[in-house]
């Protein structure tokens, strides 16, 4: 049965006003989808009556929150847009949708923006584009970081050349059918272990540690839309960072984030910073903790932990398909680009830099940023630009939505492509389809001047959930 309370209903038990009804509405369609509507009016009503009880659950707690004694009288300050954007850079503008460009705009005139950056695989999203960098003053924004905190991309090179993946391609099947698990419920079949389950940031706040059950069963998986893992082979250029012969390489590429622990965290902060950030309708998603606030601080522990988990998923999957096959790994490159740093601008000033699925490129630092199931990614070294915000893209972009993409590309016509650069796809759908993304050369090209490349992935056997 589809969770679901009528309007009526809730105004019948007490939710009378607008914010009542639209906290309680969203919370059930995010949290609630299997439960009875009689289990849904029993806890609506409990935390009613008892929201004290209540606030510092993973799901209830800002509608807790809001009934709670000093609720209408808690502290919260209005704020005005600026009349003039903040200097912004943007890379292959022509390549970018005007959506994501009003997105980016609008971030700029937020009062506490200190200048921004716009990557060439921009694309709209929610809050702040993805693609989008924005620098802010003591002030970190929930939405400007994303939902997936802490995604990442993980990429692993193994001393054995491009002929493994052919001669042993049945075994790699194998393995990551066995090793892998997507999707937003279910775990792997084996317990993972992790040193980040036992990291004291758990212990930081209620909300937090009623997610770690959650996050220890999830260890070691990946989530669905454009998340997976794959192996390929990478071509190393000479005098690559990595200080490894030049030549050809079998890699492990994969691509996921925090899980439900990031999910929890974020909605729960974005609706917190909400509360206490009024902003004009249409920039409410980018509302912002203050870094000294108790609140700021919650969520930044909160945040750090969501990218230490989503790094400990990563090290599951690489050291379990590692074992599997008995390969061992000479290096290993890794970067998020959801997520937001403490860092010291070209004029000097301490900013927070939110990367919403850019790269981090400061000079000198290695990244990954991939293609499509069938395009090549690149191993990359960051040149550090000032203008950039020190970021790159973190990957091709999208230039359909899924669901045009879902509507305009056939199965038969993805398999066809698939076939045709020899590419084995477990999972997957048409929604991922390589039409879906923006040409990954032409991408490159426009940030030339942000990164150095200095290897070529090319994917052979790629695992996605199925949707």
């Amino acid at each position: 049965m589809k969770a679901g309370i009528p309007l009526k209903t809730l105004s019948r038990i007490g939710y009378t006003t607008d914010v009542s009804r639209s906290l309680a509405i969203n919370i059930i369609a995010r949290h609630c989808k299997h439960h009875s509507r009689e289990q849904l009016l029993q806890t609506l009503q409990q935390v009613q009556e008892d929201p004290a009880a209540w606030k510092d659950h993973a799901a209830w707690a800002p509608l807790a929150a809001h009934f709670l004694p000093d609720a209408d009288e808690q502290a919260f300050t209005e704020y005005d847009l600026r009349a003039t954007a903040v200097a912004c850079k943007t890379y292959g503008g022509k390549q970018i949708d005007s959506n994501a460009k009003q997105q980016m705009q609008l971030a700029l005139q937020l009062p506490i923006a200190l200048q921004g950056a716009l990557m060439p695989d921009a694309h709209g999203g929610y809050g702040l584009p993805i693609g989008g960098v924005l620098a802010t003053d003591n002030a970190v924004i929930p939405y400007a970081v994303g939902v997936d905190i802490g995604c990442r991309m993980a990429l692993t090179i193994f001393g054995e050349n491009d002929k493994y993946l052919v001669r042993y391609a049945h075994r790699l099947k194998e393995a990551l059918g066995e090793h892998t698990h997507f999707g937003m419920e279910g775990s792997l079949a084996q317990r993972q272990e992790h040193a980040v389950m036992d990291d004291p940031l758990f212990n930081s706040s209620a909300l937090v540690k009623s997610l770690q059950g959650k996050a220890y069963r999830q260890l070691g998986t990946s989530g669905g839309g454009n998340h997976f893992v794959e192996f390929g082979s990478i071509e190393l250029y000479e005098g690559n960072s990595l200080s490894l012969p030049a030549g050809q390489y079998t890699a492990l590429l994969s691509h996921s984030g925090s899980r439900g622990l990031g999910a929890a965290i974020a909605m729960h902060y974005s609706q917190l910073a909400q509360q206490v950030c009024k902003l004009p309708r249409e920039a409410q998603n980018l509302a912002w903790l203050d870094m000294q606030s108790e609140e700021g601080q919650a969520y930044w522990a909160a945040m750090t932990l969501a990218g230490n988990y989503a790094k400990a998923c990563h090290d599951r999957i690489h050291a379990n398909l590692a074992r599997a096959l008995g390969l061992q790994a000479l290096v290993t490159v890794e970067n998020h680009h959801n997520f937001a740093w403490k860092e010291t601008l070209a004029n000097g000033q301490e900013a927070i830099v939110h990367r919403k699925g850019a790269t981090p490129a400061h000079a000198g630092q290695m990244g990954f940023i991939p293609g499509s199931m069938v395009d090549p990614g690149y191993l990359v070294r960051g040149k550090g630009v000032a203008q950039a915000l020190q970021s790159a893209s973190h990957g091709a972009g999208r230039t359909l939505s899924r669901k045009r993409a879902k509507e305009s590309i056939t199965v038969s016509s993805l398999k066809k492509l698939l076939a045709q650069y020899q590419v084995t796809l477990i999972g997957g759908s048409t929604e991922e389809a390589p039409a879906a993304y923006k040409d990954i050369e032409t991408v490159m090209e426009l940030q030339a001047d942000l990164v150095a490349v200095e290897g070529r992935f090319l994917p052979r056997m790629v695992r996605m959930n199925k949707e």
